[in-house]
């Protein structure tokens, strides 16, 4: 049986950059199960929370430790940026492009990409150049790009950010299916509907501190902090 990669566990954990403390420090167990939503102001640190638990952030002080080694816990999850890079490739290579790296052949591999750009609704892309794709098409082939590999957690930087109201929603639908089939999601959000439509837990993250984690029906009707409830009275927090 393959052993899981989770908990995730943030001890103390905080990154800086030129001097500055951006994130932390947190303490913080991430758990087996669940969708988390990370919220909070612009530039509370958000980005750079997702990349210190991904390992795209140095951490400089404490730890962040998986239940496996660093390079098995690499192998099994996944990142989507708020921009998704595009290879110039056509989206089935760019799709395939994860297994063709651990060695899947390239006909497999285009065969299962495939199968999730029409499951994600790219079926009729397949040989188009992934940058000239819309900006909701894009997001669908970095969704599948990371789902490809079945990752047991899955980190997104607001992949809705600059999609409209039906890209929006097709994206939110595909997630909810990775959540279902077993995937941990750890996702960061602007919008508050989509945080209540989405989210099991909430982190609510204000100067680069965790100040509330917890389950998001709480979070919504009785949050603990100052913080929490003057953000989520649309107050402007500085």
């Amino acid at each position: 049986m393959v052993k899981s990669i989770l908990p995730l566990v943030l001890t103390g954990a905080a990154t800086r950059k030129r001097g500055k403390t951006l994130i932390g420090p947190v303490d913080l167990t991430v758990g087996a199960k669940g969708f988390t939503i990370v919220i909070g102001p612009n530039g509370s640190g958000k980005t750079s929370f997702l990349q210190l638990m991904h390992g795209l952030g140095r951490v400089s002080k404490g730890g962040v430790r998986w239940n496996v080694s660093q390079a098995e816990a690499q192998r099994q999850q996944a990142y989507v940026f708020q921009t998704p890079i595009m290879m110039r490739r056509r989206v089935v290579d760019c799709i395939a492009y994860p297994l063709l790296l651990t060695g899947t052949g390239r006909k497999a591999a285009r065969a299962r990409a495939a199968e999730w750009a029409t499951r994600l609704g790219l079926g009729e892309a397949l040989d188009r150049p992934a940058t000239v794709l819309s900006g909701g098409e894009k997001q669908k082939l970095a969704l599948a790009r990371a789902l490809i590999r079945k990752p047991e957690i899955l980190f997104l930087d607001e992949p809705c950010a600059n999609l409209d109201g039906r890209a929006t929603r097709e994206i939110e639908t595909i997630l909810l299916e990775a959540y279902r089939a077993g995937t941990r999601i750890v996702m960061a959000t602007h919008d508050m509907g989509q945080a209540k439509r989405l989210s099991t837990e909430i982190a609510f993250l204000y100067k680069g501190m965790i100040h509330e984690y917890g389950s998001a029906e709480t979070f919504f009707s009785a949050p603990k902090t100052h913080e929490a409830q003057a953000f989520l009275r649309g107050d402007i927090l500085e």
